[in-house]
């Protein structure tokens, strides 16, 4: 475990940017199972999302490139409400009590879910915090970004606008 956070932290110090480099495009490729728990300890997999648009961001209370941006995924969220879009958040190695203590300090309207142990992180190669995958409504990874960025904004937003033009009329 010590090994894992170390390739973390160091992932971690090669991202501290403002913002992420680019998305990288995938291949409509299936997503990896995502076995979690909420906060409230109600088990979540990626078919609870199915039909949505997927943001699956994976962070760390203990990251402050991850902290940056998660402001702008809830203005997000706010942006987008009553579209099929989910924000959902995966923090990494840490426990219920240390994500509660940080939004204490930040109200977030997507969920979060816990992966204490790090087997999401793994199972979604995972190297660096934050980093997040695009999936389309089928569940399927089309974009991946390692690194911040503003999500209300710029690029990140217009990927997130044209998948969600992809989607039948009546999912809109």
């Amino acid at each position: 475990m010590k090994r894992w956070l170390t390739v973390l932290a160091l992932g971690l110090l090669c991202n501290a940017g403002g913002h992420a480099a680019g998305f990288e495009a995938r291949a409509s490729a299936p997503a990896p199972a995502l076995e979690a728990q909420d906060l409230k300890g109600t088990p979540k997999t990626l078919a609870s999302y199915r039909g949505k648009v997927v943001l699956l961001n994976f962070w760390a209370s203990w990251c402050p490139p991850c902290l940056r941006e998660m402001p702008s995924m809830e203005r997000l969220r706010q942006k987008m409400a009553g579209r099929p879009l989910e924000i959902v958040a995966v923090d990494s190695a840490e426990t219920a009590a240390e994500v509660n203590a940080y939004l204490s300090k930040m109200q977030l309207g997507f969920p979060i879910l816990l992966d204490p142990e790090g087997s999401n992180t793994r199972r979604w190669k995972v190297f660096a915090l934050p980093t997040s995958f695009l999936l389309d409504a089928e569940g399927k990874v089309r974009y991946v970004l390692t690194g911040p960025t503003e999500w209300d904004e710029g690029e990140a937003l217009q990927l997130i606008e044209s998948m969600l033009a992809e989607l039948p009329v009546q999912a809109k």
